[in-house]
């Protein structure tokens, strides 16, 4: 089976797991087939979609209208008719073993022997699973994250039998119904993103269960300090204390104090009205900047953090790139743990692991083995050159911010990638650009083009978690501006979405931008008490009229894509259906043009916009003079005279 051969598709389960999947998939273009129980339980998550798809269209987030895609999914109670002729099946039922071992053992006996049977199971073993079919081999994880359609990331989980062949098909249809998948090679419990999140809240609730700590100072410290999405105790009222607390039951883990009289007192979060945060007659969740504390040892959750995601790396479960997607997808980290963890350094993780084993005794402090060996090897992170990913000067660095492809005509495509974040620029990201543009081989590209992945975002801005616990005096211009605007190559920036703040000042730095309508543009750093500090009020003030810049940054108000091409900030806004064909050709003039008069061209109009005149003309004049001795020059000519394409190679 592969992704060619998958038409249609089943979703077993009409609840709000079920019933995304399914929209997810029908938005996607396939066929599918929505089954429940009952008839009452189909039409609420038919009802739901149905719902779900107006509010889409409404903020057009969808190509089609929502007649059309709901003419993709059908409906049913019963189950052999569902899965007759699917290709794939998602499960999507309630989270006990019968249940799935009866659905599977249908599915074995209704499906064809072909059809991939995948379950949405987010904490049981895929392989106890497949035990109720013949074809274990077939059988495969497929967890998506609630929401299923915001939520980006899918694991896909092997089961002890599960084939290359049904892992890879599942993989790439992940892919095809634009969600991120990541590979998850081994059965284990939580799998990848539950696994490496679990520390944050039971760490958490061991130190102030012990008395280090109070609720409030360790959220505030976790979101204002280290900027992660919410603080571990909020997100336990959030999710539920029972779960987590049942999770560690079931998996023989000691239970911290305060999350057993939690539960004892029925005070399980939201959905009671008071967890660790009074819901009813409180504020909720009203911790603040001010909570935030120095003396909080962040660094002992943060090591366990990192610690079970080099387990899961030294037991071949998942790769250091999958965990970090993983958890920025699945669980809105800010940066991948492993990422985190080189920036931190790996031996002080294993310091702080073994200080807090001898201290307390407890296994969850035993470092793992893989850990020992990358700090023993000398891999101890970003400064030595290596840890969980490599870096250095050399062009082979690992990247996990930007996607880089180069491709034989000359263009380098570079992907802003994070799109959980609405490809908000943190210090990783500009630090990959720049490495990118100061260690790619000139020779070998023609252009650069600049742009943002999901359907959200060119930019939205600079992460101002980074900002956090920076001092004034810290405070640096990075040079991914800089390094952008003087690339020896023409740079174009594909806008589709927002472009704010610093997104903004990266697509000014590049040579050319072209939007979609339906892009908006700003700095919105005053309403921060701020000011564009990547060159955006310098490079304003010299593309638009003095009246105009002050506007656009004293304001922070937002323009549309047809404004900013009035004012001169862009180069096209067009229409959505007609923004890749405009953009390619921009993109065909650019890489098939004379590369040294192109980086000539450019190279002159930058220096000497900032000079009078006559020494822009000089520049000009010599840069004229330069080009009239190049094999370019004279092909463009005889081109020319021969009524043909010129076929320039730079020389």
């Amino acid at each position: 089976m592969t992704l060619d051969d998958i038409d249609r598709v089943a979703v077993l389960g009409a609840g709000s797991m079920g019933h995304g999947i399914t929209e997810v998939v029908a938005l996607a273009g396939y066929r599918v087939t929505m089954r429940d129980i009952k008839e009452e339980f189909i039409q609420d998550g038919y009802d739901d979609i149905e719902w779900s798809l107006e509010k889409l269209a409404e903020k057009d987030r969808i190509d089609e209208s929502p007649e059309t895609v709901l003419d993709r999914i059908d409906i049913t109670t019963d189950l052999e008719s569902a899965v007759e002729d699917a290709d794939l099946v998602v499960e999507a039922a309630p989270e006990e073993m019968e249940i799935k071992h009866d659905i599977f053992s249908d599915l074995d006996e209704y499906t064809h022997e072909d059809a991939i049977l995948a379950s949405n199971t987010s904490s049981l073993p895929i392989t106890e699973i497949a035990e109720a079919t013949s074809r274990p081999e077939r059988v495969v994880g497929m967890h998506f994250f609630n929401p299923p359609v915001k939520m980006d990331l899918v694991e896909v989980i092997y089961g002890q039998e599960t084939s290359d062949e049904t892992a890879e098909t599942t993989y790439e249809f992940v892919e095809s119904i634009d969600k991120t998948p990541i590979y998850v090679r081994k059965d284990v419990r939580g799998f990848v993103v539950n696994s490496v999140l679990g520390p944050f809240g039971d760490e958490a609730a061991w130190m102030v269960s012990q008395g280090e700590a109070e609720v409030r100072e360790v959220d505030g410290t976790m979101v204002h300090e280290r900027g992660y999405p919410m603080g571990p105790f909020e997100l336990s009222d959030m999710t539920g204390i029972d779960i987590g607390y049942h999770v560690r039951k079931e998996a023989g883990q000691p239970i911290p104090p305060i999350v057993q009289e939690k539960v004892d007192a029925e005070e399980l979060g939201q959905k009671t009205g008071k967890g660790y945060y009074d819901y009813e007659d409180g504020d909720g969740a009203d911790y603040g900047p001010e909570d935030a504390s120095d003396d909080f040892d962040w660094l002992r959750i943060e090591a366990r953090i990192i610690n079970e995601a080099a387990r899961l790396i030294g037991d071949d479960v998942a790769t250091a790139e999958a965990i970090d997607t993983g958890l920025r997808l699945g669980a809105g980290f800010p940066e991948g743990p492993c990422r985190r963890a080189d920036k931190i350094g790996l031996d002080t993780v294993l310091e702080k692991l073994e200080s807090l084993y001898e201290e307390h005794g407890a296994d969850r402090y035993e470092p793992s083995e893989h850990l020992r060996q990358l700090v023993e090897a000398g891999n101890t992170g970003e400064d030595a050159g290596a840890g969980f990913y490599e870096y250095g000067e050399s062009a082979d660095r690992d990247y996990t911010t930007i996607n880089v492809e180069h491709h034989d005509n000359g263009l380098l495509e570079v992907e802003l990638d994070r799109p959980e974040r609405m490809n908000a620029l943190n210090q990783d990201l500009m630090d990959e650009v720049v490495h990118l543009l100061e260690n790619v081989d000139v020779d070998e590209v023609r252009a650069v083009t600049f742009e943002g992945a999901g359907d959200r975002a060119f930019s939205a801005g600079a992460d101002i978690t980074g900002f956090s616990g920076i001092d004034p005096h810290e405070v640096e211009v990075t040079p991914v501006f800089q390094t952008v605007n003087d690339f020896p190559r023409p740079t174009l920036a594909k806008i589709d979405g927002f472009c704010l703040g610093g997104g903004h000042e990266l697509a000014l730095a590049c040579d050319l931008r072209i939007a979609t309508e339906d892009s908006e543009f700003g700095f919105p750093e005053i309403n921060l008490g701020l000011l564009p500090g990547g060159g955006g009020t310098q490079r304003a003030i010299r593309m638009l009229t003095e009246a105009r810049a002050k506007e656009l940054i004293f304001r922070g108000e937002r323009i549309d894509a047809q404004t900013a091409e009035d004012w001169g900030l862009i180069n096209r806004a067009v229409p959505a259906e007609e923004f890749d064909d405009t953009v390619q050709e921009f993109v065909d003039d650019l890489v098939g043009g004379p590369p040294i008069a192109l980086r000539k061209a450019k190279q002159v109009m930058n220096e000497g916009r900032d000079q009078d005149i006559s020494a822009g003309l000089q520049l000009e004049s010599q840069a004229f003079g330069l080009l009239l001795s190049t094999d370019d020059m004279m092909e463009g000519a005889t081109a020319f005279m021969q009524d043909r394409e010129p076929e320039f190679e730079g020389q």
